[in-house]
């Protein structure tokens, strides 16, 4: 196959579709600070998430780090959170001068391991920042039980998860509040975007001075606040995006479902969990390496290269092993996270990629991996 089949590709409306959607912005002028598209996509996301309120953000990393700041927790506490993430997870605790304590994921789905939380609470401990990974959903039952003994806030991290139920909720509708990201790369987009969901009214109007310089109105500016407003494009593309994303992700079902039934029996290779009680928006398809006859994780990753498959080390290196806070954690801490960091590999999905492309691939990994 001479054409290079990439690890992603935004999903886009019609060319003509977003057009017409942006050609009253020419009338209007009203192209940023909460305008009419603004409010329409806020309402709607609301609506399609289950959520109780909807605060949009110019990308996921404002959302979370001006979330983090609206929770008012004194400086140098500390969040209990996951180095198997994005780089914004833990950028945006420390960016609030807080401290991340890592805790260890579970080996089956990547997510936070529960049973490990209550020994790193301290007495400085102010809130549990859990992440839901390639749409696979944290044990919420466990981390809320946890949060309500020792009264932690939770704020979920839930950029893989848009467009999830689990037990028939909206996955944003748990914890103190969640963060989406709309960044290009995830199933639902806004070109660059992301939002807060949450329950209590004082935090959205937190959110709101927070993300518009601390103005309360035209003459009173009494907080200290950023610029993460959503413009009108960005809106316009994420009501055009949402019309069609039931459609896009049963595209990605089917994708997902011809790779589990391609690779589900290749020796060495340990497909993604499917969790009970979640409706999955099949975001990524992660494989894990377990290693037969010394192949691995970067030998693979190098093969697909060449033959113009581009897949990703997601999430490698850990976030607690990033140069730029060497020596500040004990990477040893987190020793399952350290291990899959080290075999997982996220392959190629999109709505648009076909069948006999991800025949293709899954052809070359069998290739790899029962090559001499």
């Amino acid at each position: 196959m001479d054409k290079k089949i990439l690890v992603t590709s935004s999903s886009m409306p019609e060319f003509e579709e977003y057009v017409e959607m942006i050609k009253p912005l020419w009338g209007s002028h009203w192209i940023t600070n909460m305008g009419m598209y603004h409010n329409q996509l806020q309402e709607a996301i609301c609506s399609y998430s289950k959520v109780d309120n909807i605060s949009l953000f110019v990308n996921g990393h404002m959302a979370l780090e001006l979330l983090i700041q609206a929770m008012g927790f004194e400086e140098n506490t500390e969040v209990i959170t996951t180095p198997f993430t994005f780089a914004s997870t833990t950028h945006a605790i420390v960016r609030n001068r807080l401290k991340p304590v890592f805790c260890d994921i579970k080996r089956d789905d990547f997510t936070i391991d529960v049973d490990k939380i209550e020994s790193l609470i301290t007495d400085k401990t102010v809130a549990i920042l859990p992440v839901h990974v390639y749409g696979n959903v944290c044990d919420i039952e466990k981390i809320k039980s946890i949060a309500d003994k020792y009264n932690l806030k939770v704020i979920y991290d839930a950029a893989h998860t848009f467009g999830e139920t689990y037990k028939g909720l909206g996955v944003g509708a748990f914890g103190d509040a969640s963060i989406f990201s709309f960044h290009a790369t995830k199933v639902f987009n806004t070109i660059e975007g992301g939002a807060v969901a949450y329950s209590d009214p004082d935090l959205g109007e937190k959110l709101y001075k927070l993300k518009n310089f601390g103005i309360a109105s035209e003459e009173v500016v009494n907080g200290v606040g950023a610029n993460a407003k959503m413009n009108e494009f960005q809106a316009a593309m994420g009501l055009c995006n949402l019309k069609h994303l039931e459609t896009e992700i049963d595209k990605r079902k089917h994708v997902v479902e011809e790779y589990r039934l391609k690779l589900c029996n290749i020796k060495g290779v340990r497909l993604n969990k499917i969790q009970e009680d979640v409706s999955s928006n099949y975001s990524y398809f992660p494989i894990v390496m377990e290693g037969n006859n010394g192949k691995n994780r970067d030998g693979l990753y190098d093969f697909l290269m060449e033959h113009g498959i581009y897949s990703r080390k997601y999430f490698y290196p850990l976030t607690n092993a990033f140069e730029c806070y060497k020596g500040a954690f004990d990477i040893e801490s987190t020793p399952v996270a350290y291990e899959i960091s080290k075999k997982i590999l996220t392959l190629p999905l999109y709505a648009d990629l076909t069948l006999e492309e991800v025949d293709y691939i899954c052809e070359l990994i069998c290739s790899y991996m029962c090559g001499e």
